[in-house]
């Protein structure tokens, strides 16, 4: 099946959807709220945002969807939802430089999926990118295990996080071949936030007694980093393979950097640097692998 042309250039919309979901490390922090109330809300949020317009002008689409597109959208809501519920709770472990970069591994997994379920080939440059790129979280990692448990366990949980959202662009890249992106993103926010809303409820947490702050950082969560963040990505994966998307997010965590340091005074230690820089070389190795192939 032939995909039509954009009528945007989905790097210059990457770039837009990076600078969105660079706060939502930022929004979490400011939060006082469980990572997963954070998580729930960011989702919800998200899923009312968009309902009302998918069921009044893509109401069509929905009904046109296969049981097995239904059930691959949902399981990339999965992820997604889980992705969210280990992230969040990783930057109360551990610092947003940490988390954040070992996050942006997920290319690494990408392309592990991606060849396991696609057959997409990787070269040996790409390989050797992906290893430096993991030896560079090694560091991040060893550095924080040091300090302590507690920070090593956040990083875990990023590490886990990379993984989970692996899961969640792989099966993206699968269905927006096919699948529209209103009946797509319907179906995903739509699953996470029930997920998340599950996990919430079976913790025991408390849905409601939160400060104004609270509420306004849950919609930004959800208008500016899910809707004018994720939604773009979601739209950019049917034209651009899930792999160079994984990377281009690199961004993300840059801008996540910097307003952890302006708004937070929350600095970069010297193995933070260190090993965030040996991540960045080796995912702009398989960057200009991905480019080449």
């Amino acid at each position: 099946m032939s995909i039509s042309k954009p009528q945007i250039n989905p790097y210059v919309a990457i770039v837009a959807g990076v600078l969105a979901v660079s706060f939502s490390a930022l929004f979490v922090r400011l939060a006082t709220a469980p990572p997963l109330i954070i998580a729930t809300y960011r989702l919800l949020f998200t899923f009312l945002a968009i309902a009302p317009y998918t069921l009044l002008r893509h109401r069509h689409e929905l009904l046109a969807l296969h049981r097995r597109e239904v059930a691959l959208a949902a399981l990339s809501g999965t992820f997604l939802a889980l992705h969210f519920a280990t992230w969040f709770t990783s930057l109360n472990y551990t610092t947003i430089a940490s988390s954040v970069v070992l996050v942006t591994t997920q290319p690494v997994f990408v392309v592990i999926g991606s060849y396991f379920f696609f057959r997409e080939k990787v070269s040996r440059l790409g390989i050797i990118g992906g290893i430096i790129a993991m030896s560079g979280s090694f560091i991040i990692g060893a550095g924080d295990f040091k300090v302590g448990m507690t920070a090593f366990f956040g990083d875990l949980l990023a590490l886990a996080a990379a993984i989970l959202v692996s899961g969640y662009m792989i099966v993206g890249r699968k269905l927006r071949g096919t699948v529209s992106l209103p009946a797509y993103t319907f179906v995903v926010y739509g699953t996470s936030a029930l997920v998340l809303a599950l996990l919430s409820l079976g913790s025991g947490l408390d849905f409601i007694h939160y400060p104004a702050r609270d509420w306004l950082l849950f919609l930004g969560l959800a208008l500016i980093c899910t809707v004018g963040g994720h939604t773009i990505f979601n739209w950019v994966i049917k034209y651009v393979p899930a792999s160079t998307v994984a990377v281009c997010i690199l961004g993300e965590s840059l801008g996540a950097i910097i307003w952890g340091a302006v708004f937070l005074r929350e600095f970069p230690g010297p193995r933070q640097v260190i090993g965030g820089m040996v991540i960045f070389t080796g995912l702009l190795l398989f960057t200009k692998a991905s480019v080449r192939r």
